[in-house]
């Protein structure tokens, strides 16, 4: 099955994104923010990431564009899990890398439905 990177400062969210995605069988690790996540990245590969954008340390644009820099993520999807919905963030998000974005709260089965479609 798929491993995915769940990335959110929020431990409740990371709890509901973590059983949501386990509970459909995936493999599921997490990080508090983006500079924990970067560098569990770059020591274990993931088939998805899922990230939030505002967090301490680094945020989720910022770890976007660092995982593509990374060769072994340059074509790994990544999702933006977010309550940020203005167009400039999303932008942002796009220029960066992402591959898709979620406003938060979340319906387990619209995520279930878009991690399937994005890891095809």
């Amino acid at each position: 099955m798929a491993s995915i990177l769940a990335v959110d400062d929020s431990a409740s969210m990371r709890q509901m994104v973590s059983f949501t995605l386990k509970g459909a069988g995936y493999d599921v690790t997490e990080a508090k923010d983006g500079q924990e996540a970067l560098n569990i990245a770059k020591s274990n590969k993931f088939n998805l990431v899922i990230t939030d954008v505002n967090m301490p340390n680094m945020d989720g644009i910022t770890l976007t564009k660092e995982l593509r820099t990374l060769p072994a993520y340059k074509f790994i999807p990544i999702l933006t899990l977010t309550t940020e919905s203005s167009s400039e963030k999303k932008m942002a998000g796009k220029q960066a890398g992402a591959t898709g974005w979620i406003v938060k709260p979340f319906n387990p089965d619209q995520l279930l439905a878009t991690v399937k479609k994005v890891l095809g």
